[in-house]
């Protein structure tokens, strides 16, 4: 195993257990190291502080996996690592009400590169970085001793993996191919979901509390979903009690699967509206139109994948705030989110700043809202914190 020193004063951060080492750190890139190749790491002065695997075709040098010394990684190691993240969801699951979620979320189940989720009796597996894709064959035994599925598929289609040097890589890594569309349950709620093709690995399984959180205020309510995508919250919503509910959406197919999801919950389409269009061009409409909601809720795709793109992101994410503020009556209800990296919980609430000031609405902060249990966020890694949100009231 290759030794990999850090430049004196650039070990602050790996001591504290922070994942991430770029590339400026090392004193010296090893030579012949093989992309995602276990390295020790150490001070310059050659004291022992973690292991990790190394690729120089990333910026991010190395990404950290342990700091016991005496815990090196190999099968075993990885395998234990995974038996731990699956353990930690079993009460999530463990009343039958939800069948899907997140086993393994990358660096805050200690395990950087690693997304596993399961859907129903399938299990969705990303790898994002070369570590992993050198490893990822042999995790599958752990995977099925562990959960038993009928079959495993991969999605490594980020674009994650084009900055490791990877191209993308996916299909049936064990058991059989999974159907078109697969049927799965959130809090006793049913749901399509696509793992082949659908977004994100098939369904945004990171939503879930809140979305439970919106049906609460939703009693009696006309709701505005925009960004609806499969209609997850307009379900959760008109089981809550909504009057009614329009699913705004650029994409035809998110429309589609919306309509056999709000069936497949015994739920009237009359009161539904299922309106194709992009939503900054619905919002503006509605507005010349008069219309008013009683609940918005506004859940866009990561407009700032990067920070060179976050000065066009903000100006977007206080654009369709604005147009939801307008568009809210007197004591309405704005959910509002951001998935986006580069944008934090503070200057998210910037941007509520800025869209209750041009629109002359004041907005009330009701609750701050953020991924669910089974995307930890970790303290020493806070770029596990990506899903950020606002309960808000116009008034």
């Amino acid at each position: 195993m290759q030794t990999v020193a850090l430049k004196p004063g650039r070990d602050k951060t790996a001591r504290q257990r922070h994942p991430w080492i770029f590339s400026g750190a090392l004193a010296k890139k090893p030579s012949k190291v093989d992309p995602g190749e276990i390295v020790r790491i150490t001070s310059y002065k050659d004291e022992f502080i973690a292991y990790g695997y190394f690729n120089s075709r990333s910026q991010i040098a190395v990404r950290l996996l342990e700091w016991n010394e005496n815990h090196p990684v190999d099968m075993d190691w990885w395998h234990s690592k995974i038996k731990e993240s699956v353990q930690r969801r079993a009460d999530l699951m463990s009343g039958g009400a939800t069948d899907t979620c997140r086993l393994v979320f990358g660096e805050a189940d200690f395990l950087p590169g690693l997304i596993v989720d399961k859907y129903a009796a399938f299990l969705v597996v990303q790898a994002l970085t070369a570590g992993i894709e050198r490893v990822k064959k042999d995790l599958l035994p752990v995977l099925i001793d562990l959960l038993h599925p009928d079959g495993i598929f991969e999605r490594s289609d980020s674009e994650t993996r084009a900055l490791e040097g990877l191209d993308e890589s996916g299909g049936v890594l064990a058991g059989v191919e999974p159907p078109e569309l697969l049927t799965i349950s959130e809090n006793g709620l049913k749901f399509q979901a696509n793992i082949k093709s659908g977004q994100k690995t098939a369904f945004y399984i990171d939503q879930r509390d809140n979305r439970k959180e919106a049906a609460t205020l939703a009693r009696g309510c006309h709701l505005l979903d925009c960004f609806s995508y499969s209609g997850a919250f307009s379900v959760y919503c008109l089981k809550g009690g909504a009057k009614s509910a329009t699913l705004v959406d650029s994409s035809s197919h998110g429309l589609e699967l919306a309509r056999a999801n709000l069936k497949a919950n015994q739920l009237d389409t009359a009161a539904v509206d299922f309106v194709q269009e992009d939503v900054f061009e619905a919002l503006r409409r509605y507005r010349r139109e008069g219309r008013y909601f009683d609940m918005i809720i506004l859940d866009p795709p990561k407009f700032a994948p990067t920070k060179s793109s976050l000065k066009k992101a903000l100006s977007a994410y206080k654009d369709i705030n604005l147009q939801a503020a307008h568009l809210l009556k007197p004591g309405g209800i704005l959910m509002t989110f951001s998935c986006s990296g580069a944008v934090d919980l503070q200057t998210l609430q910037t941007v509520l700043f800025w869209a209750s000031a041009d629109s002359g609405r004041q907005i009330q902060i009701l609750k701050t809202l953020s991924q669910g249990c089974d995307h930890p966020r970790l303290a020493t890694f806070p770029e596990s914190e990506y899903l950020k949100g606002f309960i808000c009231r116009i008034v």
